[in-house]
């Protein structure tokens, strides 16, 4: 869907109310109120977009990211303050801002102007070597996780609750089961999400990307070469980052990730619930138009867990 035509109905977290219309005009608007050197350069939207936020290139070398409800506000001052920490200590490039607009225009929230990044994101399958791919991404992860973490934002409502123990979804994902329970193998999915729950998290905590996704990874000349959108970002437990292993990889390219990464068994079983509890999630909405990839990331999990058992 073209972003100029997106609908005024869209809403972010439950409980919220409805999103403002977010488009080329708005941001026109905002770039020459806020940021008038750049007023005469062309707004266009991006391909592939978000949810959490909307994104437009605003001339060849420059992006707007606007957060799409409340719920994802807070996600542009984290972003501001810690892409440019983060950033040196890592070995693929991130975006990098460049300045932090505020409300204006008809629009709510702040919003951030960030160098644009070069590549195809991984959605569209211009990657060459998966296994490479999968060593590449997993050595950012580690990076990630070396990073410093003195003052970073601890794992909570700003990061989806990503790196946040899983039992913050388990009233949801049990009811998501119990709605599913003649469309998927309940006593197995049930089995993973128990089996992750038990995986305690014992170690120290580090820094998470929190939405390893492939609308999030870009790809050039067949090779990872940037890592997008830090706004589920934050510091605790890295097993949300691994979610990837179900989603894109498989076989070889999965042993790869986990090898390079150091997955301990815990860390592994929790992530395979993050999964879980995405994809149930999802089955269980009306009409998503994510349910093959669903699906597919279901399978995957309840695969690798009966492999694991036999």
């Amino acid at each position: 869907m073209d972003n100029d035509a997106r609908r005024s109905d869209e809403t972010g977290p439950p409980g919220e109310p409805a999103a403002p219309v977010i488009d080329a005009g708005l941001v026109r608007r905002l770039v020459a109120e806020q940021f008038p050197q750049w007023a005469r350069l062309p707004v266009r939207s991006v391909r592939f977009d978000g949810h959490d936020n909307r994104t437009f290139h605003l001339g060849d070398s420059l992006t707007v990211r606007l957060p799409s409800a409340a719920g994802y506000a807070a996600q542009v001052e984290k972003e501001q303050r810690w892409l440019p920490v983060l950033a040196p200590q890592l070995p693929l490039p991130v975006p990098v801002p460049v300045a932090q607009g505020r409300p204006g225009a008809g629009y709510p929230f702040s919003w951030s102007v960030m160098r644009w990044l070069e590549g195809d994101t991984a959605a569209n399958g211009h990657i060459g070597d998966l296994t490479g791919f999968a060593d590449d991404l997993a050595r950012f992860l580690s990076s990630l996780q070396r990073a410093d973490t003195a003052g970073g934002p601890l794992a909570g409502e700003h990061s989806a609750f990503r790196g946040a123990s899983l039992k913050t979804y388990d009233e949801e994902t049990r009811r998501a089961l119990a709605a599913l329970r003649d469309r998927v193998p309940v006593e197995t999915a049930t089995a993973v999400w128990e089996a992750a729950l038990d995986a305690a998290w014992l170690g120290r905590p580090v820094w998470f990307h929190g939405d390893v996704a492939v609308g999030n990874l870009l790809v050039r000349d067949g090779r990872l070469s940037a890592v997008l959108d830090f706004g589920c970002s934050g510091v605790g437990d890295p097993a949300c980052d691994t979610t990837i292993a179900w989603t894109l990889l498989h076989g070889e390219s999965r042993r790869a990730f986990r090898d390079a990464l150091g997955v301990d068994e815990a860390t592994w079983a929790r992530g395979r619930g993050w999964t879980l509890w995405k994809a149930l999630i999802i089955l269980a909405a009306p009409d998503s138009a994510h349910a093959e990839w669903a699906r597919r990331s279901l399978a995957n999990v309840l695969d690798d867990f009966e492999r694991e058992a036999r």
